[in-house]
């Protein structure tokens, strides 16, 4: 269990012994937190299980040279997740992606596999599946697979080029239609 305690600090100079005459200092607040020894060690262990959760994390980039094989021959045991807003989607997708906003993410994630299907129209990615994260720019698919990966999900990846870069390579921006 953790307690803080507020401490009453004083701010003390060197002052000279032939000094008589009393001089207020200023009373600093300082907090203080102390761990208490009764903690057991299953709840340490949690809290660094978690620590190494909420670290910062860069998970492994895609490039477009590496998705596009992964659009031209879909396969079950992978998803390519567009991760924009739906209004942004209507703009074009790339080939053989589902849409799941990063709005309703990290929700979507705790909800049962039937419920997932009911509410997204397509099964839920399982823990061990390769699950792939792209945006329009590369910064929410970054931010997906961040959350994908604090959900327990493993086998993570980023296409950090994301929709600009699919349709500057692909020419006309048109994709496909969501």
């Amino acid at each position: 269990m953790l307690r803080t305690a507020l401490l009453n600090t004083t701010r003390c100079a060197a002052r000279p012994t032939l000094l008589t005459r009393q001089v207020a200092r200023p009373t600093y607040q300082v907090f203080a937190r102390y761990e208490s020894s009764k903690a057991n060690d299953a709840l340490k262990a949690a809290r660094k299980a978690k620590d190494r959760l909420q670290k910062d994390w860069q998970g492994p980039v895609l490039t477009y040279e590496q998705v596009k094989p992964k659009t031209l021959s879909p396969s079950a045991d992978a998803y390519l997740i567009d991760v924009r807003e739906p209004d942004e989607v209507m703009q074009g997708s790339i080939p053989s992606s589902v849409n799941l906003p990063l709005s309703v993410l990290a929700n979507s994630f705790h909800l049962t596999p039937q419920a997932f299907k009911a509410q997204h129209g397509f099964e839920k990615p399982g823990k061990q599946q390769e699950v792939v994260f792209y945006c329009r720019s590369g910064m929410r698919s970054a931010s997906a697979c961040d959350i994908a990966r604090r959900n327990g999900y493993e086998n993570i990846l980023n296409y950090e080029g994301s929709w600009l870069d699919w349709t500057s390579r692909e020419g006309g921006g048109k994709g496909s239609i969501a």
